[in-house]
């Protein structure tokens, strides 16, 4: 048992200055504003819960800012970019993509984040042949979590095909193919692998509605585990409403509603492009919205209808996706900041009780941490230890109090202010730093220059 003492704690009944916690086995068995009669460590800082960052593609990080030029095509969108996605994915390996989720991890941690969902759909070798583990690309990613001590979902994906309408997949879409059984023991290869974690676990995640088809969703959630998570890309671009429609007559979110039972266990990964009537069907199903505003930006996607999915009482979470960005402020600040230059005013989510930041940070904790399985995220007694601690003596925070250190955070920030990071209990950065990352970083840069040079 150990417990600890913040200058300021974010718990989930409000602020405590000072605030005290107790941590035994990885959980919160006490939270306090008065000092325990225990043996205290004295950290000082602001304490916050950690955010889950819900949406990650892993190997992506080694290619991002590699695509900000004129491809020659007539409209540089989301589909050229994938083009580029597709050629460089076919050149990484087991080990490289250990390598690389390992320095992503450290980025996630160092940025605040607790926990990731790792929406994983590079299966097999390049040629589409199954390793000698099914799940072994999975399963990296897990290693490189242990690792670094980040906390991890996997959500291997179900890819079935190339397009609406069971289109056959094309030849660079090899590595992701799978029929239902063979999904399946990937996906209870990696559960048999978390099943014993308190802090990783396992959920699905079918691609889209363009990769997989109704049928084979269905018959893989009847094979999964009754609470296991389910995250679906969905409504992400213009050009999937439009081929939606064209095939079936329905959009997306129309049509996965019809079709399937989405509750809260789904994660709509985007939701970019909803009607008023699919934006409060979505939201009334209780499915977390998995937003992604750094990645969203970068590919021109569009601005995610935040007032009417808030007005509706949707639950949200954030995700660097892409990792253009690896930052928790970065997607808060462009969740809100998006939202202003489409409608031209300030603090969109806020409201006369609640300020924009908090709003958004309390959103983002507890709907991500749903999302991936961990319950409600927030700070309180039962829940695992994990705790994110600011630099209470950085340049943003002085003079303040509680009612404006987060809107600080989020607002204002621009140099790197976690100090402290927790994860089940355990502290897995210590004064900004992560104990492993120069020989991860050494990894990853050996990785990255023989992918490039290939």
């Amino acid at each position: 048992m150990t417990s600890y003492r913040f200058d300021h704690l974010y718990a989930v009944d409000g602020w405590h200055s000072p605030g005290f916690v107790t941590v035994e086995d990885g959980k919160i068995t006490g939270i306090a504003g008065a000092a325990p009669d225990t043996p205290i460590d004295n950290i000082g800082g602001i304490a916050l819960p950690g955010i889950a960052n819900l949406h990650s593609h892993a190997f992506q990080r080694a290619m991002a800012g590699l695509s900000e030029y004129r491809t020659g095509a007539a409209e540089d969108s989301f589909w050229t970019w994938r083009e580029l996605m597709y050629r460089f994915v076919g050149r990484i390996d087991p080990a490289d993509l250990e390598a690389i989720a390992a320095q992503l991890y450290v980025e996630m941690l160092k940025a605040g984040f607790t926990s990731v969902g790792e929406f994983q759909y590079l299966h097999h070798d390049p040629g589409g042949m199954p390793f000698g583990n099914v799940a072994e690309m999975t399963l990296r990613t897990l290693t490189a979590a242990r690792e670094t001590g980040i906390g991890i979902t996997l959500l291997p994906v179900l890819y079935r095909h190339g397009g609406f309408g069971e289109l056959p997949p094309g030849g660079n879409q090899k590595r992701f193919i799978n029929d239902v059984d063979q999904f399946l023991r990937i996906y209870e290869a990696a559960k048999s692998e978390t099943g014993a974690d308190p802090d990783r676990h396992t959920g699905i995640a079918p691609h889209s509605l363009r990769a997989a088809d109704f049928a084979s969703i269905s018959a893989v959630i009847d094979g999964i585990d009754a609470d296991a998570p389910i995250h679906i890309h969905i409504a992400e671009q213009e050009k999937e409403i439009a081929d939606c429609e064209a095939w079936s007559g329905k959009r997306p979110v129309e049509l996965l509603l019809e079709n399937q039972d989405v509750t809260g266990r789904w994660c709509l990964v985007h939701a970019t492009h909803m009607t008023e009537g699919e934006t409060a069907a979505a939201a009334r199903s209780g499915a977390i919205a998995g937003l992604c505003p750094t990645t969203e930006a970068n590919l021109g996607d569009g601005i995610f209808e935040l007032p009417g999915w808030l007005e509706s009482d949707g639950a949200l979470g954030i995700g660097s996706d892409s990792h253009i960005s690896v930052s928790v402020v970065e997607e808060l600040r462009w969740l809100e900041y998006g939202q202003r230059l489409r409608d031209r005013r300030r603090n969109v989510a806020g409201s006369e009780t609640v300020s924009t930041g908090r709003r958004l940070f309390d959103a983002a904790v507890a709907g991500g941490a749903r999302a991936l399985g961990l319950g409600d995220g927030h700070l309180s007694v039962g829940v695992r230890a994990n705790i994110v601690v600011l630099d209470g003596d950085a340049p943003d925070f002085a003079g303040q109090g509680t009612d404006t250190l987060m809107e600080s955070w989020i607002f204002s920030g621009n140099e790197p202010v976690v100090k402290h990071v927790f994860v089940g209990g355990r502290q897995v950065i210590k004064d900004g730093m992560h104990p492993a990352e120069k020989e991860i970083a050494r990894r990853y840069r050996d990785t990255v220059t023989r992918l490039l040079s290939d």
